[in-house]
């Protein structure tokens, strides 16, 4: 089983014109293509933490959100949202609380595909190297509290260095992609967009999308990883 993972921090729509235009993330999701994708900052910060994507935008794409908001308006928590294939069963969706002194949190799914099950989770880490350490210590547990199966980790990690810093927490038991620089959109520079998972899935390859829709659209640029997954796993992590 092949799928492709990609992650977008879409910066609540507002693209390098200082415009917000939802229309312009949707078109940039479609030239991804991809098969699972976690959206970062997709709602917006204040108030009744709306989305900045329609949901009516995205009923006319192969993609559905999950269940993973809190709020009736938003599509995501904190920011973090999920979306399908239509085609690929969602079993089980929920929202994280990660350790921060501002607003941060993470959403995990676990899914059913070709009769594979498999776990997904967002995120979007702390600007603060010792909480970023603290967040992916928390999601590794929790994702060691429940069932083990290959599971993929998506999101914004704020992390510059490559293997170092706060991504020493993965250890060697997860495979760290790093597609590539993806910020700023206009000039990447920075790899803070990244993909981990674990050693269930055979690694493909992996890119930074940079289309001339993609460069105004955010000031990220979204990042994908093709993984293939050949057996069905059991255990925990």
């Amino acid at each position: 089983m092949q799928l492709t993972f990609a992650s977008y921090n879409i910066h609540k729509a507002v693209g390098l014109d200082a415009r917000r235009n939802p229309e312009r993330i949707i078109t940039v999701l479609r030239e991804l293509d991809a098969d699972i994708i976690a959206l970062q900052e997709v709602d917006r910060r204040f108030g009744p933490r709306s989305s900045v994507l329609p949901r009516a935008l995205l009923d006319d794409t192969r993609w559905r959100p999950l269940p993973v908001a809190k709020r009736r308006r938003s599509l995501g928590w904190h920011g973090n949202a999920l979306l399908v294939r239509r085609d690929i069963e969602c079993v089980h969706a929920e929202p994280l609380d990660l350790p921060t002194l501002e607003p941060r949190g993470s959403v995990l799914a676990e899914l059913e595909f070709q009769g594979q099950n498999i776990r997904i989770l967002g995120a979007h880490l702390d600007l603060s190297g010792l909480r970023r350490r603290d967040q992916i210590k928390a999601i590794l547990k929790h994702c060691a509290l429940r069932q083990r199966m290959p599971t993929v980790i998506m999101g914004d990690f704020n992390q510059w260095g490559r293997l170092t810093g706060a991504m020493r927490s993965f250890g060697m038991a997860w495979q760290q992609i790093t597609p590539g620089p993806s910020y700023p959109s206009s000039r990447p520079i920075a790899r803070l967009d990244r993909i981990v998972a674990t050693p269930d899935w055979s690694y493909l390859d992996s890119g930074v999308h940079h289309s001339a829709a993609a460069a105004v659209a955010s000031d990220h640029l979204p990042v994908f990883a093709r993984l293939q997954l050949p057996i069905i796993s059991s255990g925990a992590y």
